[in-house]
């Protein structure tokens, strides 16, 4: 089911600019039971994002009308919104009339969504990200360096791979943000010229900080990596996933992703 600008449709016009150019910016998260979890989180950051490219986003009654539609025909699956500059004439140029297209399509979870309590395995990518710090930490419609990412494997038992810059540090996997747990402390990498800074990226560092985890948002490097307790991979989806292999290594189940599985599932009940 998808609805563009509140309405059922299947098609948006090709001269779209989110098509033409990946002019815009999305959120993909989990609807349960017709209710969407950290629905004000997922909003401000929508927000935040478009702001950034100087595009304005609709207000939370529009978008939570167009949820209402979909969750009174399907209550539960994974809901992406996506909003663009719309349809202008050819040329690089923001258009001074706003014409901006959203749209709010839903998806069955897929199996692979569920969650991993003994751990998932994972591979480093070949591809390295490129730093743009304008564009860093954005969720925009240019995510042609994590197709050509994920692209490098076609073995169901992988579940994820972890990308690196240019620089050759750590940033992020290709669809998740990166969690390392050493002597009691988690890190997760800075995200200032790559990667893109998710909903539950910042849920895991408040709960921590508010629980008295030290957390560091650092340059973490292969090295870090290998040396880590435990390795944790974490969305909106698919919450936290433990790292059970990472090539030729492997960590054992480790009880801080109970700990952090329990943080979100507390801010959602707030």
């Amino acid at each position: 089911m998808q609805l563009v600008n509140g309405i059922e449709e299947t098609t948006i016009d090709a001269r779209d600019r989110g098509f033409t150019y990946g002019d815009g910016v999305f959120r993909t998260f989990p609807m349960r039971a017709g209710t969407v979890p950290l629905w004000p989180r997922q909003y401000a950051k929508l927000a935040a994002d478009g702001a950034a490219l100087h595009l304005e986003c609709p207000s939370q009654t529009i978008l939570e009308a167009d949820l209402a539609k979909i969750a009174a025909a399907r209550p539960d699956g994974v809901i992406r919104i996506t909003l663009t500059r719309g349809v202008a004439l050819r040329g690089y140029a923001i258009p001074s009339a706003a014409n901006m297209t959203r749209v709010v399509s839903w998806n069955a979870a897929g199996a692979t969504r569920a969650a991993k309590d003994d751990g998932v395995h994972v591979r480093w990518c070949d591809f390295r990200l490129s730093v743009q710090p304008a564009l860093a930490g954005i969720k925009h419609l240019n995510r042609l360096e994590n197709v050509l990412a994920r692209s490098e494997w076609n073995d169901a038992g992988i579940a994820e791979g972890l990308l690196r810059d240019v620089n050759g540090d750590v940033i992020s996997g290709t669809m998740s943000n990166l969690f390392l747990l050493r002597a009691g402390e988690l890190t997760t990498p800075a995200l200032n010229g790559s990667g893109i800074a998710g909903v539950m990226r910042d849920l895991i560092i408040e709960s921590a900080r508010a629980e008295g985890v030290p957390v560091h948002i650092d340059r973490v490097t292969p090295e870090a990596v290998r040396g880590a307790d435990a390795v944790f991979l974490v969305n909106s989806v698919i919450g936290v996933w433990p790292v059970a292999v990472l090539d030729a290594m492997s960590w054992s189940a480790h009880p801080f992703a109970g700990r952090m599985r329990l943080w979100i599932k507390n801010a959602e009940n707030r």
